[in-house]
């Protein structure tokens, strides 16, 4: 189990001398939103008839590929970027930034040779030129390093080229963001003028938005929508690789698709291979600016998540850069308490290259913690935070639960029965 710093913790308690992570150091850099309490296992989730019966997450299977077996790649990989197979970070007990390549996105340099970047999303309509181009401004003077920008369909995508148009001739260069689901044409039309485009893989690819709830229960079944995907998704792949746009393939907890679902339930382990089913399609075009993310609204599933994605991509000898955010986390304290959690706890793991903390508030009010994250991970990674070394013993990073203990002993002399849990 990890302890509220992120790393992993022995299943023996040091000694009282052993050095602790600075938390005094995180709550001040914090405020209250460090102030966290041991997490629950999340409860069971239900998807139409697809029942989730365990938090554990499932192995990633994986359909029938060409990539490389990760010995025939390791002459091409830094010697560094491997790890002992259960691992998700380079040091469980010490903050050391997990290299990456970097991505480019317009002017900006994104990866472990870089510092971690700040973003927001705007919240006005799209199609109001005026409204998006005066809130870009705002959350850049504030600090946004890259703006994410809503686009639904082709009248937002026609206003996106205007938005870039009127930022440009009043001097601002900070990179856009497209955010598309459901629409791949819209995304061909706006990676003429954006920096980057996100695509979420559990609706790319669903034009008429179904939602259906479909049985998948052959292999020949499953594989096919992935070849459907591959002839929707490859064109903007070109697109993005002719012009230099960069992408993220930002898999989202509550929007798995269908196929997805019905292999994998609604766990860590699909969010890892629906990224990966669009990653595969990247690389066999040569295609590697593109970055990943795992978000989900529950900081436990969302740190899980991103555990497992790093621990899969160090089997591969894949070095992406990753993009951390808690999902819909709120507003005031809840808001920024559940993406401290998250994005701490990731931070001190030495993952995550860009980070956005989700409120529901004002954009450029998002800047503030958003700041005081990055400069957490920073010095962590500077000062190594950590604990001793010690021995792991039977944790498995993939299995989310209670540690078990006993109770106090009871002395005689004790005034209140440490037994009795009425008292």
């Amino acid at each position: 189990r990890a302890d509220c710093s992120g790393h992993a913790r022995a299943s023996t308690p040091p000694p009282r001398s052993s050095p602790r992570p600075r938390v005094r150091e995180m709550a001040a850099a914090l405020g209250s939103a460090h102030q966290l309490r041991a997490a629950a296992p999340p409860a069971l989730r239900k998807r139409g008839k697809k029942t989730l019966k365990a938090s554990r997450a499932l192995p990633v299977v994986r359909a029938a590929s060409t990539e490389p077996k990760i010995e025939s790649v390791a002459a091409a990989v830094p010697s560094d970027a491997f790890l002992p197979d259960g691992l998700y970070c380079v040091d469980n007990t010490q903050t050391i930034r997990r290299k990456t390549r970097t991505v480019n996105i317009g002017k900006v340099k994104m990866g472990s040779d870089h510092p971690i970047v700040r973003q927001t999303m705007t919240t006005s309509d799209t199609r109001d030129v005026e409204a998006t181009v005066a809130e870009v401004k705002k959350c850049a003077d504030a600090g946004a390093e890259m703006v994410r920008i809503t686009v639904q369909g082709m009248q937002e995508a026609k206003a996106c080229a205007e938005i870039k148009k009127r930022l440009v001739e009043d001097g601002y260069d900070t990179p856009l963001i497209a955010d598309i689901h459901f629409a791949p044409k819209v995304a061909m039309m706006v990676a003429e003028c954006f920096d980057k485009i996100r695509v979420n893989p559990g609706n790319f690819a669903d034009g008429r938005k179904k939602f259906e709830d479909i049985l998948y229960e052959t292999d020949e079944e499953y594989n096919a929508e992935i070849e459907e995907i591959e002839k929707i998704f490859t064109p903007l792949v070109l697109k993005c690789k002719e012009r230099g746009v960069a992408m993220r393939i930002g898999t989202n907890h509550g929007s798995l698709s269908a196929r997805t679902l019905s292999r994998y339930g609604d766990t860590p382990a699909g969010m890892v291979e629906s990224a990966f089913e669009f990653a595969r399609i990247c690389r066999k075009h040569d295609y590697h600016n593109f970055v990943f993310s795992m978000k989900a609204s529950n900081p436990l599933v969302m740190v899980q998540a991103y555990r497992l994605l790093a621990h899969e991509m160090y089997k591969l000898g894949w070095d992406y850069p990753l993009h951390l955010g808690v999902t819909e986390a709120g507003e005031g304290e809840d808001g920024r308490m559940k993406s401290s959690i998250g994005i701490g706890a990731l931070l001190l793991d030495g993952l995550g290259d860009t980070i956005r903390v989700s409120l529901t508030e004002a954009s450029h009010l998002e800047m503030e913690p958003c700041t005081r994250l990055r400069d957490v991970g920073h010095k962590a990674a500077e000062e190594k935070w950590g604990v001793e070394k010690f021995e792991e013993k039977g944790r498995d990073f993939k299995d989310f639960a209670r540690r078990a203990s006993d109770l106090p002993v009871q002395k005689e002399d004790d005034v209140i029965d440490l037994r009795d849990r009425k008292s």
